[in-house]
């Protein structure tokens, strides 16, 4: 009887440790995003949709709207950047004014909208934009509730930082909703290739 006890509890421990090594596997699988060059964006994130950047007035007003991707893509030249999220440190000290301090460069290659997108509600958006003194430069938007972030495959568990789920730090050229150039950062606190300097060169 102790013997098939233990063979028992050597193959519940096997079983385990294979459930972990597949779990680990299908994270470091997903870690590559869904998009890629070429991608259409609106097509690969059906149905969704995100909020523009406002106070909570205005989006009583608008009956809490929301901006479909077609509407920000089409026949349109986009320049569009993620991040973990408003009011943390790379994202508000680094990553936002470096676009910031470049619009003039976009515009003078052509690009029609320049965008800020993570998870966050749009009124947390609309006071961080403020504050960055950013929102007449840049296109603040939110990914409330993830569904744009996790379709593409561009999410990361930032539970450690009591973040939660989150967006990668990312940034694509979008051209009439094609993936012209994707750049995906390995560590979300680094700002080595979805910065400014690097989309410009890539446009």
């Amino acid at each position: 009887m102790a013997l098939l006890m233990a063979k028992r509890a050597a193959a519940s421990s096997s079983s385990s440790a294979m459930k972990s090594v597949s779990a680990a596997a299908a994270i470091w699988m997903r870690s590559y995003a869904k998009v890629a060059v070429g991608t259409d964006i609106v097509s690969a994130a059906p149905n969704v949709s995100l909020q523009k950047a406002r106070t909570w007035d205005e989006g009583v007003s608008s009956k809490f709207s929301t901006t479909p991707l077609n509407h920000i893509f089409k026949d349109k030249k986009v320049v569009i950047f993620g991040l973990p999220g408003a009011y943390t440190g790379v994202c508000s000290n680094k990553h936002v004014p470096g676009y910031k301090e470049n619009i003039d460069k976009f515009k003078a290659k052509g690009i029609d909208s320049v965008i800020c997108v993570a998870v966050n509600d749009p009124y947390t958006m609309n006071a961080w934009a403020e504050k960055l003194e950013a929102n007449n430069a840049i296109e603040f938007y939110g990914d409330f509730d993830g569904s744009f972030h996790k379709s593409l495959d561009l999410v990361v568990d930032l539970s450690g930082a009591l973040l939660g789920t989150r967006s990668q730090r990312w940034s694509a050229y979008v051209v009439d909703g094609k993936v012209k150039a994707l750049n995906v950062e390995e560590a979300p606190s680094d700002v080595k290739v979805s910065g400014a300097d690097t989309i410009l060169g890539q446009i």
